[in-house]
């Protein structure tokens, strides 16, 4: 389990993305930390499209960022979003792919403090994660 300190320190990376999020629409600011076993933190904001679907969540942005700059071997992952949001069903299915062991931590920008954990596996039970090519 990530010690307190770095809990704090990964959702303050997590505020301090969210100040760049894209949410002309929804107004509706997240932001993401991702902590790798090397220690080091990648940030990532949701991007909203006019055309919904089109929409980048911050965990998504964090991971597609890490991923594409060759970090792996992710161990946390902070949301923090008004409400103490936890990742939407496509984020814990990226999650349980790329960070399957990782542990998630959110929390709401105006009480920072005050942290819920999860595991990857408990926010996504029985997931699609492997299965066999023919």
């Amino acid at each position: 389990m990530l010690p307190p300190n770095d809990q704090r320190r990964l959702v303050k990376a997590a505020l301090a993305a969210r100040k760049r999020a894209v949410a002309p629409y929804s107004r509706f600011r997240v932001g993401a930390a991702l902590l790798t076993r090397k220690g080091e933190i990648i940030g990532g904001a949701n991007v909203e499209s006019a055309s919904y679907g089109l929409t980048c969540c911050a965990e998504r942005v964090a991971l597609f960022k890490a991923l594409t700059e060759g970090q792996k071997d992710f161990i946390a992952v902070a949301v923090v979003a008004n409400g103490a949001v936890s990742p939407c069903g496509a984020c814990r299915q990226l999650l349980i792919e790329y960070a399957p062991k990782a542990e998630v931590f959110v929390a709401d920008p105006a009480t920072p403090k005050d942290i819920r954990r999860f595991t990857v596996t408990e926010l996504l039970p029985a997931a699609f994660s492997d299965f066999k090519r023919e």
